[in-house]
């Protein structure tokens, strides 16, 4: 299944930014969903997980400041709401269900002065 991420943007630090991943007609409930950043010149780092009893996992550099959950009503989106956020957040960030090898076109996050 390809994503759809959404919600990125230009934003200070500290401030925050919530991205969405959605595709009609997937069950987000009965997946395991995560999160990833990409900066250009760089692979593809883990930033966050969510399985479907609804336990989640961070990176450590994210912990305490990001929270990924399901769109419990529609059951059609996973969000991560990111806040205080760093200049070290920039990148462009992507959802992947685990074992998918397709990935959406990404949300860009930029944290910038």
């Amino acid at each position: 299944v390809k994503f759809v991420e959404s919600g990125g943007g230009l934003v200070r630090p500290v401030e925050s930014l919530r991205l969405s991943c959605a595709a009609p007609g997937f069950a987000f409930s009965e997946a395991i969903i995560a999160w990833y950043r990409q900066v250009p010149g760089q692979a593809r780092q883990w930033v966050a997980t969510i399985v479907p009893g609804g336990d989640t996992r961070y990176t450590d550099s994210v912990k305490g400041r990001f929270t990924l959950y399901r769109d419990v009503a529609s059951n059609a989106a996973v969000y991560l709401q990111m806040d205080n956020l760093k200049p070290e957040d920039t990148g462009d960030y992507y959802c992947q269900e685990y074992g998918s090898t397709s990935w959406g076109e990404g949300a860009q996050v930029t944290v910038s002065l």
